[in-house]
């Protein structure tokens, strides 16, 4: 049996609304209308490290990085929870990096 794989198309997403608007545009012109899937739709969703957002050292910094990095996880849950919203709104099946 043959089996035909479809090509991947990879968009990155960050917090702001440039790249909501690329997602947005990219459903637009690639998945529509819905029936037409010409390829599998990978999200990426780059998280800082949090060393990059605090910059600074001192001897309370382990505390400080454990809570910058649950924040960071927080905002990557909901730019990925938009991401599918947008999706799915689209009926457009998508698969998430973070």
């Amino acid at each position: 049996m043959e089996t035909t794989e479809r090509p991947v198309l990879v968009i990155g997403i960050d917090d702001s609304s440039h790249s909501f608007y690329a997602l947005e545009w990219t459903l637009d012109h690639f998945f529509s209308p819905p029936k037409a899937k010409p390829f599998k739709l990978v999200i990426v969703y780059a998280r800082p490290p949090p060393s990059s957002v605090i910059g600074c050292a001192g001897p309370g910094i382990p505390d400080i990085i454990a809570h910058v990095d649950s924040d960071l996880k927080k905002a990557a849950a909901r730019m990925v929870d938009k991401a599918k919203q947008m999706c799915k709104s689209k009926s457009v099946t998508s698969h998430f990096v973070v």
